[in-house]
């Protein structure tokens, strides 16, 4: 299984508006495909603009280690040294926090990852499944 463009809008644009109606910070939204490739991305009016490069790592982290942020956030806490490594790895593009959703399909395998980023972890987190359970997809925070 794939994630088609109308998937990967219907994941921003639901995140985004979950956004909206947390009161939460401008968010910015990526979503990646399995091979870690960018489907689609959206930031939002007032977002600052480097959050492009922290949606992707989130989501980027995610879909090529096969861990989502909050596992990811919780290795690198018990294990820092193979997070630093991991992400000397992948020239410092994993951002191993909250807010990087793994997407699966059905049968457990891994499609694709989102990325939120603007406002704390844990809430950019929430914007991403309402998205993702739009979609209609699985994900995994």
């Amino acid at each position: 299984m794939t994630i088609s463009l109308k998937s990967a809008q219907t994941i921003i644009d639901i995140s985004l508006a979950k956004g909206k109606e947390m009161g939460l910070k401008p968010l910015s939204a990526v979503v990646l495909d399995a091979g870690g490739h960018v489907q689609a991305f959206a930031r939002e009016d007032g977002a600052a603009p480097g959050r492009f490069a922290i949606a992707h790592g989130k989501a980027y982290g995610a879909v090529m280690l096969g861990m989502a942020g909050t596992a990811q956030m919780a290795r690198a806490e018990a294990q820092a040294y193979f997070m630093a490594a991991v992400n000397g790895v992948y020239g410092g593009q994993v951002i191993p926090v909250p807010g990087g959703v793994l997407l699966r399909d059905e049968a457990g395998e891994v499609i694709g990852a989102v990325g939120v980023t603007g406002d704390t972890s844990d809430n950019d987190a929430i914007a991403a499944m309402a998205g993702i359970e739009a979609a209609g997809l699985i994900g995994e925070i």
